[in-house]
């Protein structure tokens, strides 16, 4: 395969790390269940197409999410992540070390019991900035969802594991509207206190713009949270998606949430449609000279693999686009 022409930029990072979320976020939406023992395999090819961080399900009640009701059968399939001995590293966020990392969502103790019983090393909570989609998505009221995490992290920072924090509706919610970047600062903050490691900012229904995207930079950073502790997590809703995650690269975030194949939605959101495609994200940044690490061609196989098995093509416009050149 030919790679895009690169040109490289002064200001740009020289690297990205990616959080692939294909495999948890990517296809909770699905509207069969995928087996586990493919979801295993997706992650596993994922790894070695060189992607670091995997996010591998979520430890979440099934009959919210039935989609992931297979979690410890999918970490068993797993088994020790490569070059860790363990499920994951541990210990901070994506770049601070060099073994494989397969994180998992906990929404509460239970589920972060579950996960530590299958010796999981990275766990991720999930906060919004809006009232009304948390009590939607976290049947519980923002702050009170917010209170409760408080021990899930604590207890989960006692065993040494590494702590995301999750933020959704960070620039508009389908029931509130436009969401106060200053609400978002507010619960961001609460999220860091609280001992997240990093914090995904999440356009969980793609509305948002460049210029929103740096300005609610511009304001954590004045709050103390600068680019070394920040993700970003873009919806293509609008075809956004690829724009907003460079302007955020370009900010200074070097943590970027794709999923292989453009998968994705949120159960909880009607109007959220897939995430980043991880081969698009890949792309771009390749055309800039900023490394991911990532084999392109493995992760368009992948990507092409999966799409078989769900019985639809990938809707990466990388993928379509490299598949028509080899003649499928």
């Amino acid at each position: 395969m030919t790679g895009p022409p690169v040109h490289r930029r002064p200001g740009w990072p020289e690297r990205v790390a990616i959080w692939e979320v294909g495999p948890r976020d990517g296809l909770q939406n699905e509207p069969t269940v995928v087996p586990a023992a493919v979801k295993a395999e997706l992650i596993t090819r994922l790894v070695a197409a060189g992607l670091r961080t995997v996010e591998a399900t979520s430890f979440v009640n099934p009959t919210w999410v039935p989609q992931l009701a297979d979690a410890e059968e999918v970490m068993r399939l797993l088994g020790p992540a490569p070059g860790t001995g363990s499920l994951a590293a541990g210990g901070g966020p994506p770049g601070s070390g060099d073994g494989v990392r397969y994180p998992v969502l906990v929404p509460n103790l239970a589920g972060l019991d579950r996960a530590l019983a299958c010796g999981v090393r990275d766990v991720a909570v999930f906060a919004s900035a809006t009232e009304t989609f948390a009590r939607r998505n976290l049947n519980r009221g923002r702050q009170q969802a917010l209170d409760g995490f408080v021990p899930v992290v604590a207890t989960a920072k006692a065993a040494g594991l590494g702590v995301r924090g999750y933020l959704s509706m960070c620039f508009g919610d389908p029931w509130e509207g436009d969401v106060p970047p200053d609400q978002v600062v507010g619960v961001a903050g609460q999220l860091l206190a609280m001992g997240c490691d990093d914090l995904s900012l999440g356009d969980t229904i793609g509305v948002a713009t460049t210029g929103q995207v740096v300005d609610l930079l511009d304001r954590l950073a004045a709050a103390g949270a600068g680019p070394g502790r920040l993700a970003v997590h873009f919806h293509d809703t609008y075809g956004q998606a690829l724009a907003n995650s460079l302007a955020a690269v370009e900010w200074g975030v070097t943590t970027v949430d794709a999923s292989a194949g453009g998968l994705g939605g949120c159960p909880f959101a009607g109007s959220a449609t897939g995430n980043l495609a991880t081969e698009d994200l890949c792309w771009a940044l390749a055309g800039l000279g900023v490394d991911t690490g990532v084999d392109l061609d493995a992760l368009v196989a992948t990507s092409r693999w999966l799409a078989d098995r769900l019985g639809r093509p990938s809707p990466s416009r990388v993928v379509q686009a490299l598949s028509a050149m080899e003649g499928r």
